[in-house]
């Protein structure tokens, strides 16, 4: 039978669904949800048959939390923000009740800072090289970091030459991935093994795109890389969206998405725009989310948004 955490968990990936349409369906009274929801109150078992029967209908499946989805946040171009757009979707996903694990493949080290991990001693890529398990830091309940720092710099022509080197990020995924709702990983700015592995490692892939003229520099490169991925080692994966980032509002901003928009038209590209503000790059020198930094901004309501958009795609 189904339980009351896993109906929790599949209202919070169905930001959509009408709570009290879906009580009426299921004869039960007006706000035994919303109270289970908000006030922690247990479902009485005599309404949860009918309530998992009126669930199915609208997706639900016994399959559907067993396995995690896993996103990787992937560019090429640095500075476009794919640190900040890791660091921000997973926070708003965890403040959902989601339980997320963002991946630091980076040798920068920029969103384990965040969290102020400096020099762990235990990171990704030892996990990659030395058959140890994939190092998980606590930050709260919901959400928690696998770091790196320079070290993966270090050893990455190790890493590269290693055999299955593709593979072995997925399959250190693979032992904890039941833990979790969603796994977001930061990729490095470059397509080396870094970047392939976590491609291979995801079933879907987010694209932030920041509206310059240099954004149409090497972009069909990526898209070439990731149709490579798909066809070569990882056939389940797929271009969740392209997300503009450090938006200006600006006309040359405005026309350059607009060409985006037309030339990659077969491709989602999120309704949710994330604009260049000053409390982002503040929160970045403070080494903050910026829900922690400042939760009522317009970038944390963005980010939010930008998260919903992702659950309902």
């Amino acid at each position: 039978m189904i339980t009351q955490e896993k109906i929790e968990r599949f209202f919070q990936t169905r930001t959509g669904l009408n709570i009290s349409q879906i009580e009426k369906e299921s004869g039960m009274p007006a706000r035994t949800l919303h109270r289970a929801f908000q006030e922690k109150k247990t479902i009485p078992n005599k309404y949860i048959p009918a309530l998992e029967s009126v669930l199915r209908q609208y997706g639900y499946s016994d399959s559907l939390f067993e396995k995690a989805t896993i996103i990787s946040v992937v560019n090429h171009k640095g500075g476009v923000g794919k640190t900040t757009t890791t660091i921000n979707v997973g926070k708003a996903l965890s403040l959902m009740g989601n339980r997320v694990l963002l991946i630091d493949m980076d040798s920068q080290g920029n969103l384990s800072q965040c969290y102020g991990i400096h020099q762990p001693t235990e990171q990704i890529i030892n996990s990659l090289l030395d058959d140890e398990s994939l190092p998980i830091v606590e930050i709260n309940k919901h959400l928690h970091i696998s770091p790196s720092d320079i070290t993966m710099a270090d050893r990455e022509s190790e890493f590269s030459s290693a055999v299955g080197a593709e593979r072995r990020l997925a399959l250190k995924i693979q032992e904890i991935e039941k833990n979790y709702d969603y796994v977001l990983i930061d990729c490095p700015p470059s397509l080396g093994i870094c970047t392939i592995s976590s491609l291979v490692a995801s079933n879907q892939c987010l694209i932030p795109i920041q509206p310059e003229a240099s954004a149409f520099h090497g972009v069909d490169n990526l898209f070439k890389r990731i149709k490579q991925v798909q066809t070569y080692s990882n056939p389940n994966l797929r271009i969740k969206g392209i997300v503009f980032t450090m938006v200006l509002n600006q006309n040359v901003h405005k026309a350059l998405m607009e060409q985006i928009r037309e030339k990659y038209n077969n491709f989602n590209v999120c309704d949710t725009m994330i604009d260049n503000s000053k409390y982002l790059r503040e929160s970045q020198v403070m080494q903050q989310d910026i829900f922690t930094y400042s939760p009522k901004s317009l970038p944390s309501e963005q980010y939010s948004n930008l998260a919903k958009e992702l659950i309902n795609a």
